[in-house]
């Protein structure tokens, strides 16, 4: 679990299905996602089900964002890796070390929440959990290039521009996007000029 100064970011729970439901059923939220809006409880009761399987696993990632004041789940951020979705990614990252894959933040909050910088609050809480809590030396990041917001998430927790690719989603509609990335020694030069 993390904690910021307004969010707690906790494993989700099978209780959270009505909590998650209402905004991931939501297409404006889920417009540039891989996944479609969930059609019923039935089926967001199914994902938490699956992601409770995986928890066990070191490299499982998988956050609830929860508003502390009100005890609210509001959206969802995690780490992949998503050279196993995008095998080409491999060719678009020279001078990285893609060893260990390439792990890439994930987020989606609802859209009561837009705009009031809790997005920025949890990635910069997940960036700060990667690099204390693993030996890797980089995260990638990336958005539509149709959903300019998000990019201005990730460069508030420090992501820099580097190239455009275009991703997929899971039923196979190409998206164009912008990918940054954050390595540890550009993280650590803003964490120390931030004390």
């Amino acid at each position: 679990m993390m904690e910021t100064e307004r969010l707690l970011l906790r494993p989700w729970q099978e209780s959270d299905a009505e909590a998650l439901y209402r905004w991931a059923s939501d297409p404006e939220v889920t417009r540039w996602l891989r996944w479609t809006p969930h059609k019923d409880v039935a089926e967001t009761q199914e994902l938490l089900s699956a992601w409770a399987l995986l928890y066990p696993n070191e490299d499982y990632y998988q956050w609830a964002i929860v508003e502390k004041a009100t005890g609210q789940v509001f959206g969802s951020i995690s780490l992949y890796n998503s050279l196993l979705g995008e095998p080409a990614q491999r060719n678009e990252w020279p001078g990285f070390d893609l060893s260990e894959g390439i792990w890439e933040p994930g987020y989606c909050i609802g859209r009561a929440w837009w705009g009031k910088g809790c997005t920025t609050e949890a990635l910069n809480a997940l960036v700060e959990y990667w690099f204390k809590n693993t030996d890797s030396n980089w995260l990638a990041c990336s958005h539509a290039v149709e959903n300019p917001a998000s990019g201005k998430v990730m460069m508030k927790a420090g992501f820099v521009y580097d190239h455009e690719a275009v991703y997929h989603k899971f039923d196979g509609t190409a998206i164009p996007c912008k990918c940054y990335a954050l390595t540890r020694e550009y993280y650590e030069s803003l964490y120390s000029s931030n004390k």
